[in-house]
Protein backbone atom coordinates (compact mmCIF):
# COMPACT_ATOMS: atom_id res chain seq x y z
CA UNK A 1 0.00 0.00 0.00
CA UNK A 2 1.38 3.30 -0.55
CA UNK A 3 0.28 6.50 1.68
CA UNK A 4 0.69 10.04 0.57
CA UNK A 5 0.58 12.87 2.74
CA UNK A 6 2.16 16.31 3.39
CA UNK A 7 4.34 17.23 6.17
CA UNK A 8 6.44 20.56 6.55
CA UNK A 9 5.84 21.83 2.94
CA UNK A 10 6.90 18.35 1.82
CA UNK A 11 4.87 16.03 -0.55
CA UNK A 12 6.26 12.45 0.59
CA UNK A 13 5.23 8.65 -0.39
CA UNK A 14 5.52 5.87 1.69
CA UNK A 15 5.62 2.24 -0.02
CA UNK A 16 3.64 0.11 2.90
CA UNK A 17 5.64 -3.51 1.65
CA UNK A 18 9.23 -1.81 1.07
CA UNK A 19 9.69 1.30 3.46
CA UNK A 20 10.74 2.91 1.07
CA UNK A 21 10.21 7.19 1.58
CA UNK A 22 10.06 9.37 -1.16
CA UNK A 23 9.98 13.25 -1.93
CA UNK A 24 7.67 14.10 -4.43
CA UNK A 25 7.01 16.99 -6.96
CA UNK A 26 3.47 18.09 -7.22
CA UNK A 27 2.59 16.27 -10.18
CA UNK A 28 3.73 12.83 -8.91
CA UNK A 29 2.28 13.79 -5.75
CA UNK A 30 -1.40 14.38 -7.30
CA UNK A 31 -0.53 11.82 -9.66
CA UNK A 32 -0.08 8.70 -6.51
CA UNK A 33 -2.63 10.46 -4.38
CA UNK A 34 -5.00 7.25 -3.68
CA UNK A 35 -3.60 5.39 -6.25
CA UNK A 36 -2.55 1.64 -5.36
CA UNK A 37 -1.47 0.31 -8.54
CA UNK A 38 0.32 2.10 -11.54
CA UNK A 39 -2.30 2.77 -13.68
CA UNK A 40 -1.64 2.59 -17.65
CA UNK A 41 -0.43 6.12 -19.15
CA UNK A 42 -2.69 7.28 -21.57
CA UNK A 43 -5.15 6.96 -18.38
CA UNK A 44 -2.74 8.99 -16.72
CA UNK A 45 -2.23 11.75 -19.32
CA UNK A 46 -6.18 12.02 -20.14
CA UNK A 47 -6.74 12.52 -15.94
CA UNK A 48 -4.46 15.52 -15.89
CA UNK A 49 -3.66 16.83 -19.45
CA UNK A 50 -6.03 19.77 -18.47
CA UNK A 51 -3.48 21.03 -15.72
CA UNK A 52 -0.20 19.79 -16.86
CA UNK A 53 1.83 19.72 -19.52
CA UNK A 54 2.19 16.13 -21.61
CA UNK A 55 5.81 15.97 -21.30
CA UNK A 56 5.49 16.67 -17.76
CA UNK A 57 3.09 14.04 -17.37
CA UNK A 58 5.16 11.74 -18.92
CA UNK A 59 8.21 12.03 -17.49
CA UNK A 60 6.55 12.26 -14.18
CA UNK A 61 5.14 9.00 -14.83
CA UNK A 62 8.28 7.25 -16.33
CA UNK A 63 10.33 8.11 -12.67
CA UNK A 64 7.42 6.10 -11.11
CA UNK A 65 7.21 3.47 -13.49
CA UNK A 66 11.02 3.01 -12.71
CA UNK A 67 10.51 2.99 -9.17
CA UNK A 68 8.08 0.14 -9.63
CA UNK A 69 10.58 -1.82 -11.58
CA UNK A 70 13.46 -1.06 -9.21
CA UNK A 71 10.64 -2.67 -6.37
CA UNK A 72 10.62 0.51 -4.53
CA UNK A 73 7.12 1.36 -5.25
CA UNK A 74 3.75 -0.22 -5.19
CA UNK A 75 5.78 -3.24 -4.10
CA UNK A 76 3.66 -6.39 -4.40
CA UNK A 77 3.60 -9.18 -0.71
CA UNK A 78 5.22 -11.88 -3.95
CA UNK A 79 8.04 -9.36 -3.78
CA UNK A 80 8.48 -9.38 -0.36
CA UNK A 81 8.05 -13.08 -0.39
CA UNK A 82 10.84 -13.15 -2.96
CA UNK A 83 13.06 -11.11 -0.60
CA UNK A 84 12.08 -13.26 2.49
CA UNK A 85 13.25 -16.53 1.02
CA UNK A 86 16.63 -15.32 -0.67
CA UNK A 87 17.27 -13.86 2.70
CA UNK A 88 16.18 -16.79 5.20
CA UNK A 89 18.33 -19.15 2.78
CA UNK A 90 21.11 -16.45 3.00
CA UNK A 91 20.63 -17.14 7.05
CA UNK A 92 20.89 -20.80 7.19
CA UNK A 93 23.87 -20.98 5.13
CA UNK A 94 26.15 -18.61 7.16
CA UNK A 95 25.35 -19.43 10.49
CA UNK A 96 25.26 -16.78 13.59
CA UNK A 97 26.85 -13.63 13.25
CA UNK A 98 27.52 -12.41 17.02
CA UNK A 99 27.34 -13.14 20.71
CA UNK A 100 26.03 -10.56 23.40
CA UNK A 101 28.68 -11.31 26.29
CA UNK A 102 27.26 -10.51 29.46
CA UNK A 103 30.47 -10.29 31.63
CA UNK A 104 29.10 -8.67 34.08
CA UNK A 105 25.66 -8.82 35.81
CA UNK A 106 26.71 -6.26 37.90
CA UNK A 107 26.27 -2.31 37.68
CA UNK A 108 27.54 0.96 39.97
CA UNK A 109 24.64 2.52 38.95
CA UNK A 110 20.73 2.17 40.27
CA UNK A 111 18.58 3.69 37.37
CA UNK A 112 15.49 3.78 37.63
CA UNK A 113 14.24 2.18 34.37
CA UNK A 114 16.62 -0.42 34.32
CA UNK A 115 15.14 -3.65 32.15
CA UNK A 116 18.10 -5.81 33.34
CA UNK A 117 16.70 -5.29 37.50
CA UNK A 118 19.98 -2.74 38.32
CA UNK A 119 22.08 -5.06 36.37
CA UNK A 120 22.00 -8.85 37.60
CA UNK A 121 18.42 -9.73 35.93
CA UNK A 122 16.88 -11.13 38.82
CA UNK A 123 19.57 -14.01 39.39
CA UNK A 124 22.27 -12.41 41.61
CA UNK A 125 25.59 -10.07 41.08
CA UNK A 126 28.15 -12.04 39.27
CA UNK A 127 30.82 -11.52 36.72
CA UNK A 128 31.35 -13.96 34.16
CA UNK A 129 35.40 -15.80 34.55
CA UNK A 130 37.93 -16.02 31.67
CA UNK A 131 36.95 -19.62 30.58
CA UNK A 132 32.85 -19.05 30.46
CA UNK A 133 33.90 -16.18 28.04
CA UNK A 134 37.01 -17.70 26.20
CA UNK A 135 34.41 -20.95 25.42
CA UNK A 136 32.04 -18.25 24.39
CA UNK A 137 34.16 -17.02 21.68
CA UNK A 138 35.50 -20.69 20.04
CA UNK A 139 31.18 -21.45 20.71
CA UNK A 140 31.03 -18.05 17.80
CA UNK A 141 33.76 -19.57 15.71
CA UNK A 142 32.29 -23.15 15.50
CA UNK A 143 29.00 -22.04 14.55
CA UNK A 144 29.43 -18.77 12.44
CA UNK A 145 29.30 -21.19 9.23
CA UNK A 146 30.90 -19.06 6.05
CA UNK A 147 30.84 -15.72 7.64
CA UNK A 148 33.92 -13.83 7.66
CA UNK A 149 32.98 -11.01 9.56
CA UNK A 150 31.82 -11.84 13.26
CA UNK A 151 31.10 -9.76 16.17
CA UNK A 152 31.16 -9.81 19.96
CA UNK A 153 29.18 -7.41 21.83
CA UNK A 154 30.53 -6.58 25.83
CA UNK A 155 27.19 -5.91 27.85
CA UNK A 156 26.34 -6.12 31.50
CA UNK A 157 25.58 -4.72 34.00
CA UNK A 158 28.23 -2.38 33.54
CA UNK A 159 30.72 -4.41 31.33
CA UNK A 160 33.59 -2.18 32.65
CA UNK A 161 33.44 -3.83 36.24
CA UNK A 162 35.03 -6.97 34.09
CA UNK A 163 37.16 -5.40 31.70
CA UNK A 164 39.99 -7.95 32.55
CA UNK A 165 37.65 -10.78 31.37
CA UNK A 166 36.71 -7.99 28.27
CA UNK A 167 40.78 -7.25 27.55
CA UNK A 168 40.97 -11.24 27.52
CA UNK A 169 38.33 -11.84 24.77
CA UNK A 170 39.86 -9.34 22.62
CA UNK A 171 42.95 -10.73 22.64
CA UNK A 172 42.07 -13.96 22.09
CA UNK A 173 39.86 -13.03 19.24
CA UNK A 174 42.68 -11.53 17.61
CA UNK A 175 44.90 -14.57 17.97
CA UNK A 176 42.11 -16.59 16.43
CA UNK A 177 42.01 -14.12 13.23
CA UNK A 178 45.14 -14.98 12.61
CA UNK A 179 44.20 -18.97 12.31
CA UNK A 180 40.40 -18.65 10.83
CA UNK A 181 40.70 -16.25 8.69
CA UNK A 182 37.91 -14.50 10.59
CA UNK A 183 37.43 -11.05 10.89
CA UNK A 184 36.57 -9.84 14.84
CA UNK A 185 34.22 -6.87 15.30
CA UNK A 186 33.89 -5.45 19.04
CA UNK A 187 31.22 -3.74 20.72
CA UNK A 188 30.66 -2.21 24.36
CA UNK A 189 27.62 -0.24 25.99
CA UNK A 190 28.86 1.50 28.98
CA UNK A 191 27.77 3.91 31.44
CA UNK A 192 30.63 5.58 31.11
CA UNK A 193 31.53 5.81 35.09
CA UNK A 194 34.68 3.71 35.11
CA UNK A 195 36.21 4.97 32.19
CA UNK A 196 39.56 6.22 32.60
CA UNK A 197 42.60 6.80 30.49
CA UNK A 198 43.72 3.39 30.40
CA UNK A 199 40.16 2.20 29.57
CA UNK A 200 39.65 4.77 26.69
CA UNK A 201 42.80 3.98 25.22
CA UNK A 202 41.54 0.94 25.00
CA UNK A 203 38.19 0.77 23.74
CA UNK A 204 39.44 3.31 21.40
CA UNK A 205 41.78 0.74 19.70
CA UNK A 206 40.23 -1.85 20.18
CA UNK A 207 35.93 -1.60 19.39
CA UNK A 208 34.96 -0.68 16.75
CA UNK A 209 31.45 0.49 18.49
CA UNK A 210 31.28 2.06 21.86
CA UNK A 211 27.89 2.98 22.73
CA UNK A 212 27.70 5.44 26.01
CA UNK A 213 24.38 6.12 27.75
CA UNK A 214 23.71 9.27 28.66
CA UNK A 215 19.76 10.12 28.59
CA UNK A 216 20.23 14.26 27.60
CA UNK A 217 19.72 17.08 29.99
CA UNK A 218 21.42 17.06 33.11
CA UNK A 219 18.59 17.04 35.14
CA UNK A 220 16.48 14.62 32.92
CA UNK A 221 19.92 12.38 33.43
CA UNK A 222 20.39 12.70 37.19
CA UNK A 223 16.70 12.33 37.90
CA UNK A 224 17.18 8.78 36.75
CA UNK A 225 20.72 7.60 36.23
CA UNK A 226 21.94 7.70 39.74
CA UNK A 227 24.44 5.67 41.44
CA UNK A 228 23.70 3.17 44.35
CA UNK A 229 23.66 6.02 46.87
CA UNK A 230 21.11 8.52 44.71
CA UNK A 231 23.60 10.87 43.30
CA UNK A 232 23.03 11.69 40.45
CA UNK A 233 26.00 10.42 37.05
CA UNK A 234 25.71 13.60 34.69
CA UNK A 235 28.65 15.36 35.85
CA UNK A 236 31.61 12.28 36.38
CA UNK A 237 29.88 10.94 32.84
CA UNK A 238 30.14 13.60 30.46
CA UNK A 239 33.58 14.91 30.77
CA UNK A 240 34.45 11.28 30.31
CA UNK A 241 32.26 10.49 27.13
CA UNK A 242 33.35 13.54 25.26
CA UNK A 243 37.39 12.83 26.21
CA UNK A 244 36.43 9.39 24.39
CA UNK A 245 34.61 10.50 21.53
CA UNK A 246 37.34 12.84 21.09
CA UNK A 247 39.92 10.71 20.46
CA UNK A 248 38.32 8.10 18.24
CA UNK A 249 39.15 8.91 15.42
CA UNK A 250 36.88 8.94 13.40
CA UNK A 251 35.30 5.33 14.50
CA UNK A 252 32.22 4.45 15.25
CA UNK A 253 30.01 5.45 18.87
CA UNK A 254 26.55 6.25 20.00
CA UNK A 255 26.01 8.54 22.59
CA UNK A 256 22.35 6.27 23.54
CA UNK A 257 19.91 8.00 25.90
CA UNK A 258 16.26 6.77 26.85
CA UNK A 259 13.30 8.96 26.61
CA UNK A 260 10.52 8.50 29.27
CA UNK A 261 7.45 9.97 30.85
CA UNK A 262 9.45 12.30 32.27
CA UNK A 263 10.82 14.03 29.45
CA UNK A 264 8.08 13.65 26.71
CA UNK A 265 9.74 16.67 24.78
CA UNK A 266 12.95 14.39 24.22
CA UNK A 267 13.74 16.68 21.10
CA UNK A 268 15.50 18.77 23.72
CA UNK A 269 18.00 16.29 24.66
CA UNK A 270 18.46 15.35 21.21
CA UNK A 271 19.74 18.75 20.84
CA UNK A 272 21.31 18.99 24.42
CA UNK A 273 23.52 15.96 23.27
CA UNK A 274 24.40 17.56 19.66
CA UNK A 275 25.46 20.84 22.15
CA UNK A 276 28.16 18.83 23.96
CA UNK A 277 29.80 18.23 20.61
CA UNK A 278 28.26 14.41 20.15
CA UNK A 279 27.54 13.61 16.73
CA UNK A 280 26.53 10.21 16.61
CA UNK A 281 22.83 10.12 19.14
CA UNK A 282 20.28 7.66 19.71
CA UNK A 283 17.53 8.46 22.16
CA UNK A 284 14.89 5.69 22.40
CA UNK A 285 11.24 5.36 24.42
CA UNK A 286 11.73 3.26 27.89
CA UNK A 287 11.31 -0.39 27.20
CA UNK A 288 7.77 -1.67 28.83
CA UNK A 289 4.49 -0.56 30.09
CA UNK A 290 2.40 -0.07 33.59
CA UNK A 291 5.05 1.50 35.27
CA UNK A 292 4.67 5.83 35.68
CA UNK A 293 7.62 5.87 33.65
CA UNK A 294 6.48 4.00 30.21
CA UNK A 295 4.76 5.93 27.40
CA UNK A 296 1.00 5.45 27.45
CA UNK A 297 -1.13 5.33 25.00
CA UNK A 298 -2.43 8.98 25.46
CA UNK A 299 1.41 9.88 25.05
CA UNK A 300 1.90 8.67 21.86
CA UNK A 301 1.01 11.82 19.80
CA UNK A 302 3.11 14.03 21.86
CA UNK A 303 6.39 11.47 20.97
CA UNK A 304 5.50 11.79 17.50
CA UNK A 305 4.97 15.78 17.80
CA UNK A 306 8.47 15.31 19.09
CA UNK A 307 9.73 13.37 15.72
CA UNK A 308 8.25 15.83 13.52
CA UNK A 309 10.44 18.73 16.06
CA UNK A 310 13.73 16.70 15.87
CA UNK A 311 13.13 15.66 11.60
CA UNK A 312 12.69 20.15 11.57
CA UNK A 313 15.80 20.52 13.09
CA UNK A 314 18.07 17.66 11.94
CA UNK A 315 17.44 19.20 8.23
CA UNK A 316 18.68 22.37 9.75
CA UNK A 317 21.86 21.29 11.19
CA UNK A 318 22.11 19.42 7.39
CA UNK A 319 21.87 22.74 5.58
CA UNK A 320 24.31 24.11 7.88
CA UNK A 321 26.52 21.15 7.21
CA UNK A 322 27.03 19.97 10.85
CA UNK A 323 28.03 16.22 10.39
CA UNK A 324 25.21 15.12 13.25
CA UNK A 325 23.08 11.65 12.88
CA UNK A 326 19.96 10.58 14.71
CA UNK A 327 20.17 7.01 14.59
CA UNK A 328 16.29 5.92 13.82
CA UNK A 329 16.57 8.82 11.28
CA UNK A 330 19.51 7.43 9.83
CA UNK A 331 18.21 3.45 9.01
CA UNK A 332 16.21 4.54 6.40
CA UNK A 333 17.91 7.78 5.23
CA UNK A 334 21.37 5.90 4.84
CA UNK A 335 20.59 2.35 5.03
CA UNK A 336 17.34 1.99 3.48
CA UNK A 337 14.66 0.57 2.37
CA UNK A 338 14.18 -1.16 5.60
CA UNK A 339 12.47 -3.97 4.58
CA UNK A 340 15.91 -5.67 4.03
CA UNK A 341 16.61 -5.48 7.61
CA UNK A 342 12.83 -6.27 8.52
CA UNK A 343 11.83 -8.92 6.74
CA UNK A 344 13.79 -11.17 8.74
CA UNK A 345 13.57 -9.36 11.82
CA UNK A 346 16.77 -8.84 14.17
CA UNK A 347 17.98 -12.21 14.13
CA UNK A 348 18.18 -12.67 17.78
CA UNK A 349 17.24 -16.52 18.42
CA UNK A 350 19.00 -17.87 15.63
CA UNK A 351 21.69 -15.32 14.16
CA UNK A 352 22.17 -13.61 17.46
CA UNK A 353 22.52 -14.88 21.28
CA UNK A 354 23.29 -13.59 24.60
CA UNK A 355 25.35 -15.69 26.44
CA UNK A 356 24.92 -15.24 30.56
CA UNK A 357 28.05 -15.04 32.87
CA UNK A 358 27.31 -18.80 33.82
CA UNK A 359 27.41 -19.83 30.05
CA UNK A 360 23.63 -20.21 29.19
CA UNK A 361 22.43 -19.28 25.94
CA UNK A 362 19.66 -16.74 25.32
CA UNK A 363 17.20 -15.37 22.10
CA UNK A 364 19.02 -11.56 23.16
CA UNK A 365 19.53 -9.41 25.89
CA UNK A 366 16.33 -8.38 26.41
CA UNK A 367 15.66 -12.22 27.50
CA UNK A 368 18.63 -12.61 30.08
CA UNK A 369 17.44 -14.20 33.53
CA UNK A 370 13.94 -16.00 32.45
CA UNK A 371 14.56 -19.44 32.50
CA UNK A 372 11.45 -20.09 30.24
CA UNK A 373 14.16 -18.62 27.27
CA UNK A 374 17.57 -20.44 28.39
CA UNK A 375 17.98 -22.12 24.31
CA UNK A 376 21.09 -23.97 26.36
CA UNK A 377 24.56 -23.17 26.24
CA UNK A 378 28.49 -23.01 25.43
CA UNK A 379 28.55 -27.29 26.12
CA UNK A 380 25.43 -28.53 24.29
CA UNK A 381 24.87 -25.67 21.52
CA UNK A 382 21.03 -25.11 21.05
CA UNK A 383 18.78 -27.95 22.70
CA UNK A 384 15.36 -26.04 22.45
CA UNK A 385 14.60 -25.62 18.99
CA UNK A 386 11.25 -24.78 19.59
CA UNK A 387 12.45 -21.07 20.61
CA UNK A 388 14.61 -20.94 17.74
CA UNK A 389 12.22 -21.60 15.25
CA UNK A 390 9.90 -19.33 17.05
CA UNK A 391 12.47 -16.24 16.44
CA UNK A 392 13.46 -17.48 13.12
CA UNK A 393 9.52 -17.49 11.72
CA UNK A 394 8.56 -14.16 13.23
CA UNK A 395 8.64 -11.60 11.20
CA UNK A 396 6.22 -9.07 9.37
CA UNK A 397 4.91 -12.22 6.72
CA UNK A 398 3.48 -13.88 9.91
CA UNK A 399 2.92 -11.04 12.05
CA UNK A 400 -0.84 -11.06 12.63
CA UNK A 401 -3.17 -7.99 10.83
Amino acid sequence: MVHTFTLNGCNIAVDGNSGSIHMLDDISYKMLSGMQELLPLDDIIQKFQNIYPKQDIIEAYNELELLKKQELLFTTPENIENIFTAKTEAISANGIKALCLHVSHDCNLSCEYCFASKGDYKSGRSLMSKDVALKAVDYLVANSGHRHNIEIDFFGGEPLMNFDVVKEVVAYGKELENKTGKKFHFTITTNGILLDKEKINFINKYMDNVVISIDGRKEVHDSIRCDRGGRGSYDRIVPLAQKLVNQRNGKDYFIRGTFTSKNLDFSKDVMHLSELGFREISVEPVVGSGDKLFIQEQDVPVVLNEYEKLALEYLKWLQEGKDIRFYHFNINLYGGPCIYKRITSCGAGFEYFAVSPEGHLYPCHQFVGQKEFIMGDLNSGIENKEIKECFKSNNILTKEK
